[in-house]
């Protein structure tokens, strides 16, 4: 039997994407085969393309942090799950494609309500987002938050979950076409083309700045948020969009980015009160953290309090088109790749 799956070929342009024919793959003892309807396309997808994100496999390679669909096979030692049974996986790389291998424990059943598009939107980003602002910032009611990137999914996602905490004084960035969205969960929009953040965070906090401030640009924007933050405030760095503006790839725009990074002085850091935190769950390891935080997020989206946003679906075969809606930062919540035709319901094998 023969499946498709997404590879990078090698650093580059989006020439450097394909979907191919692959063999499919069967489990092993404590292993999982998973039919997959839907993958999740992240940013940092695209940055392993152009070369600039690490940890990351040699070339070529199958990308994807992940996907949802069914369970096709179980290898020996394995419970707790039934041939057809909706499942969301959580890796860390090679989940763009139909058919996918996973050890148990990375592998949740989806519960009643929870539609595989939603499944497939959830891990990364909705982890990542709780991962910053509950895990390492202990976020509490009367906390203030900058999201930059307030319309993307992990932007929409820490929205949902600042509104489901009852935070208040919330802005998040984004080019103005996406300044409904941010409304709607009860943030304050800043355009990011036409206006200072900086400024407005300085003016409509007499001065004290936010608690918590979300950064995927990297580069000398982090400098600018980290200027954002109160006595005790949290800089959360987890991506380097500044390094690819387009998606051509361009090494001197990488490197210019790279150097224009902030070097952080510990004791500036310590004298003003101020923390910084690198975020990277692709690499996260302490597997009872990343399940409990899944399970909080599951129930959220079963009570009501987060729903995730699902921007566009494009088929596998179109991934250089869905790289490029992207990089023209087109989304609002979530673009997902469809692999196999699986009954998107609700209902799952118990």
């Amino acid at each position: 039997m023969t499946g498709k799956r997404v590879v990078i070929t090698k650093a580059g342009g989006l020439s450097a994407i394909t979907c191919q024919p692959m063999r499919i793959p069967e489990p092993g003892p404590g292993e999982v085969r998973v039919k997959v309807a839907y993958a999740g396309i992240n940013f940092a997808d695209l940055l392993k393309r152009m070369g600039f994100y690490n940890p990351r496999p040699p070339f070529p390679f199958t990308p994807g942090y992940e996907a949802s669909g069914v369970v096709d096979a179980m290898g020996a030692e394995v419970d707790g799950f039934e041939i057809g049974q909706h499942v969301v996986v959580a890796g860390s790389d090679g989940l763009q494609a139909s058919h996918v291998i996973s050890p148990r424990e990375r592998v949740l059943p989806i519960p009643d309500g929870i539609t595989l598009q939603k499944a497939a939107s959830t891990p990364v980003t909705y982890l990542t987002a709780h991962h910053m602002l509950h895990y390492l910032g202990n976020l509490k009611p009367d906390d203030s938050v900058l999201i930059h990137g307030g319309g993307g999914g992990v932007g929409t996602a820490a929205l949902q979950l600042c509104r489901w905490a009852g935070i208040e004084k919330v802005w998040a960035t984004a080019s103005a076409s996406k300044h409904r969205i941010i409304e709607r969960y009860g943030a304050r929009p800043i355009d990011r083309h036409n206006e200072d953040f900086l400024t407005i965070i300085k003016d409509e906090t007499n001065g004290k700045g936010v608690d918590h401030v979300l950064d995927p640009i990297g580069g000398d924007h982090l400098k600018r948020s980290l200027s954002c933050l109160s006595e005790g405030g949290r800089l959360y760095t987890y991506g380097l969009s500044a390094a690819a503006p387009s998606s051509k790839r361009s090494l001197l725009k990488a490197l210019l980015a790279l150097r224009k990074r902030p070097k952080f002085d510990p004791l500036r850091l310590m004298n003003r009160n101020r923390g910084v935190f690198g975020v990277h769950m692709g690499t996260w390891t302490n597997e009872t953290v990343m399940q409990t935080q899944l399970k909080r997020i599951v129930d959220g989206i079963q009570d009501g309090h987060l729903d995730p946003i699902v921007d566009r679906v494009f088929d596998a075969e179109d991934v250089r088109e869905a790289h490029q809606y992207i990089h023209d930062a087109k989304n609002i919540g979530k673009v997902l790749l469809k692999f196999e035709d699986v009954d998107d319901n609700t209902a799952s094998l118990g």
